[in-house]
């Protein structure tokens, strides 16, 4: 991978984005997880977590203001987003039977694809099914997948 001086802005913003979105989904889990609020996660991640490239390597370079937009969205719309990821699920599931990790990826991935238009549907079904594949080797990337297809056409269909 290329180092962050040899980036072409554009592949800088992807990365920083990637590791925002990663990071977002580790702190949905914290908060379901810990029962800490949004805030708490928000504040916790940019004080102890985030940081420049040539920090600690336990600091991780990531767009922050772009973190906190998914975490606080998805806090903000859940009452949107779960209904709409319980829809793309198989009869008789429902998020809450999920793995908590699952359920994070849906929540963060559904509320940037329903309500972040500015980024692409098909940008958004990739990054998340990356972040699928950090957590798990098994069905579950595939899983992540064929939800995030079903939702984006939905939600996006001049995309398709």
């Amino acid at each position: 991978m290329a180092t962050a001086s040899k980036e072409s802005p554009s592949e800088n913003r992807a990365r920083l984005r990637r590791a925002a979105r990663l990071s977002a989904v580790q702190a949905l889990y914290q908060m379901e997880i810990g029962g800490l609020g949004a805030s708490a996660v928000i504040r916790e991640f940019r004080e102890h977590r985030f940081g420049a490239n040539d920090e600690a390597p336990e600091f991780v370079e990531a767009d922050e203001d772009f973190f906190e937009s998914l975490v606080a969205g998805v806090v903000e719309r859940q009452a949107d987003v779960d209904p709409a990821m319980d829809a793309l699920l198989a009869d008789k599931w429902r998020l809450e039977r999920l793995d908590a990790t699952v359920r994070a990826i849906l929540r963060v991935g559904g509320f940037e694809l329903l309500y972040r238009k500015d980024v692409p549907a098909r940008v958004v079904i990739d990054e998340y099914i990356e972040v699928a594949n950090a957590f798990f080797e098994g069905a579950e990337p595939k899983f992540i997948n064929a939800a995030f297809d079903r939702c984006a056409r939905g939600a996006r269909p001049d995309e398709f």
